[in-house]
């Protein structure tokens, strides 16, 4: 049994201690819903007629909610219609001793244990493949007919450290599939002499795949039908010729980021336990990180200690109601991202719809299926992680605006200072910048820096931190790093950049760039900040295109 067999063995045997759980909890809750029921029955005094009904309706909501999902759907559809009833009830002036006695009759047949064995624990389906983190180059295969186009594209890929292959024909990428698949492929969409169109082949290879293979498409028909041919066969990208590589290879990592990175964070906020930990169990196993708070009181710290990317929150909850709560949410700035997703058994559309203008983006009735949860939430969470990096980045080039990258200068030199380890800052300038922008126009500039980005994006590790800090210029900071190994590390990144052809309007050209590293647990961040600016300046001074180390 493979790991991912693993998993979903353990994630089926714990959904079915919780529906184990869920069954003893009825053979206790409906018994007492039967004594309410006949307590209501004997209360003589209206207004406390109406707070029993009331608590009769606020159980029988939950039991609504939460009994479908553990596989008892007859229980929670008859415990529904009586909410609807008890509803009623508490809507009407006049309480009217025989309907009252029919829905003390109905309560009490609810109540029967008999119906508690018959329910199983619903299965769990197969989830949506999320990603996960690879080690080494992804491996890429472009499918171009025309060579110095193909060839192009293969270098810069392999400079950005993409392990690229280039095929002319659809027979030479044929061979090469069967031996091994790509992680990504790259079609032009006319193939010369071949009888199909590139976006006909890519068709046909896709629906032969158990997983589809993120698809990026080149071609000379940069109009709408050959667009929407493309999106039909799940294209991720669409690039007119001549060819942006830098573009090419930015959307290539944004693919690669959606599969593998980081694993969504969900907070679910619910009283029901035993409801809120199948939720847990089925979004965990979607490889989610999700945590669980009961009580709504402690939302705030576990906002602040988990940041998560999307908020469940029960609608129906003692003490705070879920848009009471998301109101109170919205109130922090910080957290006006998070998407609120309302969880309730509630199917009024009038009710749900006052509900969501309270804060909310989403309301899903209980009960939801294990593939809907996770659908609903993923794709939230998708959307929000890609809106709060298109609000915090720089939209050039996608790494952090300036003010963002010199906060990340300040929290890593703290953290030196605490652990005694170096941090190495870094500043980078384009050499002669002034000069490709007056050459070649300020578009193929764009292409310049956006290329750079690319590269220091994909030779920096994770853990460092990269910014644009205006212009032409760039500043990352390495925690774990001394100045020695920063230097070698930045100055491999400027011989591949030196490396890297640019199509110019006239003719193709290189260009190179200066760094200044400055080192130290002992600096505050603004110092060194300027020793890496000083470093850069005696860099630029000194003839350009290397890299120099600050004297401490």
């Amino acid at each position: 049994m493979d790991k991912r067999q693993q998993q979903m063995a353990d994630l089926q045997a714990h959904l079915q201690q919780l529906g184990e759980q869920f069954s003893q909890r009825l053979r206790e809750e409906l018994p007492q819903l039967a004594d309410k029921a006949l307590q209501l029955q004997a209360c003589a005094d209206p207004s406390e007629q109406l707070q029993r009904l009331s608590e009769l309706r606020d159980q029988l909501h939950k039991l609504a909610g939460s009994a479908g999902t553990f596989g008892f759907s007859e229980l929670g559809a008859r415990a529904r219609l009586l909410e609807q009833q008890t509803q009623q009830w508490l809507s009407s002036l006049e309480l009217q001793r025989q309907g009252l006695q029919g829905l003390v009759n109905e309560l009490q047949q609810l109540a029967s244990v008999e119906q508690i064995s018959q329910a199983s624990v619903a299965p769990v389906l197969k989830t949506p493949s999320v990603g996960a983190n690879r080690d080494g180059a992804y491996r890429v295969y472009i499918l171009e007919d025309e060579l110095k186009v193909g060839e192009v594209i293969r270098l810069t890929l392999n400079t950005f450290g993409y392990q690229a292959s280039h095929f002319l024909t659809t027979a030479a990428l044929d061979e090469a599939l069967v031996e091994q698949l790509p992680d990504a492929l790259i079609i032009d969409v006319n193939l010369g002499d071949s009888r199909q169109t590139g976006l006909d082949y890519a068709a046909a290879l896709q629906q032969r795949l158990e997983h589809l293979l993120p698809l990026l498409v080149l071609t000379t028909q940069n109009d709408f039908y050959t667009q929407l041919q493309a999106a039909r066969i799940g294209a991720m990208g669409f690039f007119s010729k001549p060819v942006d590589v830098a573009k090419l290879e930015n959307r290539l990592e944004r693919c690669f980021n959606q599969q593998s990175g980081e694993p969504y964070r969900v907070l679910i906020v619910d009283d029901d336990r035993e409801l809120s930990s199948r939720y847990r169990l089925v979004l965990s196993g979607a490889n989610m990180l999700v945590e669980v708070v009961n009580d709504p009181l402690q939302l705030f710290d576990a906002m602040a200690r988990f940041h998560p990317e999307v908020l469940v929150l029960d609608v129906n909850m003692p003490g705070c109601s879920g848009p009471e709560l998301a109101q109170v949410v919205r109130f922090n700035d910080d957290w006006l991202r998070v998407p609120i997703i309302y969880l309730s058994a509630e199917t009024d559309i009038a009710l749900q719809m006052s509900v969501l203008i309270r804060a909310g983006d989403d309301f899903v009735t209980k009960p939801i299926s294990d593939n809907s949860l996770i659908a609903t939430v993923f794709a939230r969470a998708q959307r929000a992680r890609l809106l709060s990096n298109a609000l915090s980045r720089d939209s050039l080039t996608g790494l952090l605006k300036h003010a963002d990258i010199k906060e990340q200068v300040a929290i890593e030199q703290e953290r030196a200072l605490r652990s005694g380890k170096p941090a190495s800052v870094v500043m980078l300038d384009i050499d002669h910048f002034k000069k490709v922008n007056d050459t070649h126009g300020h578009a193929v500039g764009d292409n310049v820096i956006r290329a750079l980005a690319n590269l220091l994006r994909q030779r920096l590790r994770r853990v460092d931190s990269l910014g644009r800090y205006g212009g032409e210029e760039f500043m990352a900071v390495l925690p774990d790093c001394n100045g020695e190994q920063a230097v070698s590390i930045l100055d491999e990144i400027r011989q591949q950049f030196s490396s890297i052809s640019f199509a110019g309007e006239q003719s193709d050209f290189h260009v190179s760039l200066s760094a200044g590293v400055a080192s130290s647990h002992e600096r505050t961040a603004d110092e060194l900040m300027e020793m890496a600016d000083r470093a850069l300046y005696a860099a630029k001074n000194n003839g350009r295109n290397q890299v120099r180390l600050a004297d401490d």
